[in-house]
């Protein structure tokens, strides 16, 4: 059967070349296809397709049921749709073939053409890529939030970058409503209010666009205790003025380029000294010093391995004065017991100090022991300062830690918090930031960096091809590099 897409935003469907569906019954089946539509024309291992197929949760048989969910699949799609190698399983198909990597492709393309000043060319290709959502992303895995998240995060940038193609065509009045509709469901997303706020001002309705920007100012200031951004604000002057032209207004809202990333400030905290290069990310970097002024609670999501550790606190640096009281990273993988959670967290803020009590005399008994609550002790601890905390590896206690953080979040106005997970906490407000993993030129610099490390003398360039297979196999997570990279030791 030749069999030319694959559809996983949405429910899996394998389809013919006239577009028909193929029957494909049952939820492990889709999600064994699922798994391997993921990552086409590349061998997936056999303990990785278990391990997210059956959840986490594997037949005593494993290796048995997996073989025999394979032979099923191949016999729904044809006995060469599905190869065997190298311990695994490959899904015979080029990337374009799979729904999920040819958006992926077209938003580029869109992206790049808006960058390029060619509005019209923008609008058909993100159109193109938008057309091929059909539903949640990768509805038919089990365990799919982090990275279903990822994919919407996606998604939402290019309805974005879609709606200033239309705005750049004149197309305001047609873009307004589904402008409107997602001002309401991202109200922080200040790229997404100036937006609005353009097309405001473009249909002729200037005094609307100013009533507009004023609720977003106090929405600012009673959710986040912060004012507009640049962008917004020079929107805000253009309407006060009443005239400067459509081209100039789009070029302030779009602005040249990611904005400069400040100097990391020299205030409190206990992020300490890291002892080796950070390698990339700089983008990532830009894109959540933005999440952390747009929301008060921002979650890295990601496998383990991925780098979220090392992002979140190179990420957490550059926040300067936003951060009056310091970073504050708390470490939860030690933590065994959920509730334990907020005494991890105090120990890591230093809470139990000493205080001073009458005409300077001393009395030797911490802060925290003034209450029996550890959350108690930890809102009053921070309810006075502007901080931000970093909670890293909450998933395997992520109810406790989304209690806690919702608990400090609404008794600690000036507290922002940075966590990291392989799923979301599901807290109120909680804006989600995949992290990716490493694009191959970036995979091969930290190996290159890493490498060198270990032995002296090592260079990508003597044998690219090869330091270019090691980073497809690991996937580019940074953790199996700089595993992968030590190992050159031996």
């Amino acid at each position: 059967m030749d069999l030319v897409r694959y559809r996983v935003l949405g429910t899996t469907q394998a389809l013919r070349p006239d577009g028909t569906p193929v029957p494909v019954g049952g939820a492990r089946l889709r999600a064994l296809l699922t798994v391997l539509a993921l990552r086409p024309g590349r061998t997936v291992p056999a303990a990785h397709l278990v391990d997210e197929v059956w959840d986490g949760d594997p037949p005593a048989d494993a290796t048995g049921a997996l073989q025999a969910l394979v032979g099923r699949l191949r016999r729904a799609l044809g006995p060469d749709a599905v190869a065997s190698a190298d311990g695994g399983y490959r899904l015979a198909a080029a990337p374009d073939d799979v729904d999920l990597h040819r958006f992926e492709r077209l938003t580029g393309e869109g992206d790049r053409a808006l960058a390029d000043g060619d509005p019209a060319k923008a609008a058909a290709v993100l159109d193109d890529a938008l057309a091929l959502w059909h539903g949640p992303a990768l509805a038919d895995l089990p365990d799919r939030a982090a990275e279903s998240a990822r994919w919407e995060t996606r998604r939402l940038d290019a309805r974005r970058a879609r709606l200033t193609a239309a705005l750049a065509l004149g197309h305001a009045a047609q873009a307004l409503p589904e402008l409107t509709a997602l001002c309401d469901l991202h109200p922080l997303d200040e790229p997404l209010q100036a937006l609005r706020l353009r097309a405001l001002r473009d249909v002729g309705r200037p005094a609307e666009a100013l009533a507009a920007y004023d609720s977003v100012r106090r929405l600012l200031a009673d959710r986040l205790g912060s004012d507009p951004g640049p962008e917004l604000r020079s929107l805000h002057r253009e309407l006060l003025h009443h005239g400067e032209p459509a081209g100039a207004a789009a070029a302030a809202v779009q602005g040249p380029g990611p904005a400069p990333r400040p100097a990391p400030a020299a205030h409190p905290g206990n992020l300490r000294a890291r002892l080796t290069s950070f390698v990339g990310r700089e983008s990532d970097i830009d894109a959540i010093r933005r999440d952390l002024a747009a929301a008060r609670l921002v979650t890295l999501l990601g496998p383990g391995g991925a780098g979220k550790t090392r992002l979140s606190q190179e990420a957490a640096e550059t926040v300067g004065d936003a951060a009056l009281d310091g970073v504050w990273l708390a470490e939860l993988a030690p933590v065994d017991d959920p509730d334990a959670v907020p005494e991890a967290v105090l120990t890591a803020l230093g809470a139990r100090e000493t205080v001073l009590r009458g005409a300077g005399a001393e009395e030797l008994r911490a802060v925290a022991d003034r209450h029996d609550d550890p959350v108690t002790k930890l809102a009053e601890h921070c309810a006075k300062r502007r901080m931000l905390l970093i909670l890293d590896n909450c998933e395997h206690v992520v109810d406790a830690a989304a209690r806690l953080v919702e608990q400090l979040l609404e008794r600690c106005p000036e507290l922002t918090v940075l966590a990291t997970s392989r799923e979301p906490l599901g807290v109120p407000g909680e804006l989600l930031r995949p992290v990716e993993p490493l694009p191959e030129p970036v995979a091969m610099r930290l190996l290159a960096d890493r490498g060198a490390a270990a032995r002296p003398g090592f260079r990508v360039e003597d044998d690219p091809e090869a330091a270019a297979e090691i980073c497809r196999r690991l996937d580019g997570l940074p953790l199996a590099i700089e595993l992968a990279a030590a190992r050159l030791r031996m």
